[in-house]
């Protein structure tokens, strides 16, 4: 089917019965399942010659403000109790740390599986309660205390 304008991209594409893309060979069907490989793979095609003009544009600056709003926009789903929009929400802020991610491969300064290693690390270390022989706190309290009592001994370790 042929689309007049972008109008009719935006109805058949986005509400109708459009679901399946090819890029280089594979075929991306919206209503399928996907996995965090697969995302991985979609935003690299975003930032790719390829890809989105605007997305290929972003840079750590200029997601600055997008971050800062989808931010905002899951604490407001939140707020509002609004559970079906948080799923969404929380949709858009994990793309704008996908993105982010995405610049700093290009720029060889780390990759996604870079994050995933430093966070459970840091998961690792922060719960000795749970990953070791430290005794569990009783309290959320406490075990707040432990994890900002660790965290400033790494900022020590690091100056």
């Amino acid at each position: 089917m042929k689309l007049k304008d972008e109008g009719d991209i935006i109805e058949k594409s986005c509400f109708k019965d459009i679901t399946m893309r090819e890029h280089n060979g594979k075929v991306y069907i919206e209503k399928q399942a996907h996995d965090m490989k697969e995302l991985l793979e979609i935003v690299e095609i975003l930032r790719s010659p390829d890809g989105c003009e605007w997305d290929r544009a972003q840079t750590f600056e200029s997601m600055k403000k997008c971050l800062n709003d989808e931010s905002t926009e899951v604490i407001n789903a939140i707020d509002n109790k609004d559970y079906v929009n948080l799923c969404e929400e929380l949709g858009d802020l994990l793309l704008q740390v996908l993105l982010n991610t995405q610049v700093a491969k290009e720029q060889g300064l780390f990759d996604f599986n870079d994050v995933v290693q430093t966070l459970s690390e840091k998961l690792i270390r922060r719960h000795p309660h749970v990953f070791g022989d430290e005794k569990r706190p009783e309290t959320p309290e406490e075990s707040l205390a432990l994890w900002r009592k660790i965290k400033g001994l790494e900022k020590e370790r690091k100056n």
